[in-house]
């Protein structure tokens, strides 16, 4: 499975994951809803499960995902500061986002 990060989601990630309270955790992207063709994601700290496959990315930061759920192959985590700062998870492939 694939992930993709800008260098802004990387930089944001990096001092999030610095917190006591993400010691020993990850950030796991998450399908909270599906509409039709495509689906809204979600970050969420977490540690991975059985059913889990842990991805590197290419600016070292290590993401969660369900290998069993298809839409979250593919998907790109983008952190923008203008006009406001937000996380913006997308799957070009599959369609579908989610402003965070």
């Amino acid at each position: 499975m694939k992930v993709k990060i800008n260098r802004h989601a990387a930089k944001v990630l990096k001092e999030m994951l610095e917190n006591e309270s993400a010691e020993g955790k990850m950030f796991r992207v998450i399908v909270t809803h599906m509409h039709g063709d495509h689906a809204h994601y979600d970050l969420v700290l977490d540690t991975p499960k059985e059913h889990d496959e842990v991805v590197q990315t290419d600016k070292g930061i290590d993401i969660i995902l369900d290998s069993r759920e298809e839409y979250l192959d593919g998907v790109w985590i983008q952190y923008f500061y203008v006009p406001q700062e937000e996380f913006v998870i997308t799957n070009p492939s599959k369609g579908g986002h989610h402003h965070h």
